[in-house]
């Protein structure tokens, strides 16, 4: 019989490619309502399926989770508002109430979703400039954004910078710090394996032997390379 090709080894929904969730804090989103309301910041928690430190905070007699920003404590306090006046680090407010320059994270695409962009230690956007009802913002990357102004971010620098500057020194360290994100580490290239193991293996010498571009619906055994590529090479 043999056994299944790592390809299709990878969609299933249960063994070593699945990211193993009982560890994981909790999900991380604003609340829905456009509620205002101050927290106090409880405790500075490690979650290992995340690069930033998150705080748990108690608002409104509710426990939350809310991304770190630099420079927070326990005992610091956060608000949701929309008060312009209110403009600190580590308070979550609409886009279009921030002033041009600030630092900002944890923003939403569309208002109410709960934050979606720049989430990942050491990052953050800068509010560019606004609009009628429209906000500027620059991402990290340096790609400039266009957003509606009542979508909401958190003013600040997100906590844990510096993290790609400590080097891994060991493959088995980085073996578990992809093994927690339910990445597979390390990855082993199609050419250098045999025939019966990937599509791209076996022949003479390492190459793919065959165009690598695949159409959506192919089968899991076959489906390695650019998976359904609009277009492939140099612009």
């Amino acid at each position: 019989m043999g056994k299944k090709l790592i390809q299709q080894r990878r969609g299933r929904t249960k063994g070593r490619y699945n990211v193993p969730a009982h560890r994981n804090k909790g999900k991380i989103k604003y609340n829905k309502k456009n509620v205002e309301g101050t927290g106090i910041v409880e405790d500075i928690l490690h979650d290992p399926g995340r690069t930033t430190p998150i705080a748990r905070v108690r608002l409104n007699n509710k426990k939350i989770l809310f991304l770190a920003p630099e420079g927070i404590k326990v005992g610091d306090s956060i608000k949701y508002t929309e008060d312009i006046s209110e403009i600190k680090i580590g308070n979550v407010i609409s886009l279009g109430k921030i002033n041009e320059g600030l630092p900002i994270y944890n923003i939403e695409i569309t208002p109410g979703d709960g934050g979606k962009l720049v989430r990942a230690s050491g990052n953050h956007a800068t509010v560019v400039s606004h609009q009628s009802e429209k906000t500027v913002i620059k991402l990290p990357s340096g790609q400039f954004k266009t957003l509606q102004s009542k979508c909401r971010a958190t003013i600040g620098i997100l906590a844990g910078g510096g993290r790609k500057d400590k080097p891994f020194l060991k493959a088995g360290k980085k073996y578990h710090a992809h093994r927690t994100r339910g990445k597979q580490y390390p990855v082993v290239r199609g050419v250098a394996m045999n025939a019966v193991a990937h599509p791209h293996g076996g022949g003479g010498h390492q190459h793919v032997g065959k165009p690598y571009t695949v159409k959506r619906g192919a089968s899991p055994g076959r489906k390695v390379g650019s998976i359904a590529a609009s277009r492939t090479g140099r612009k």
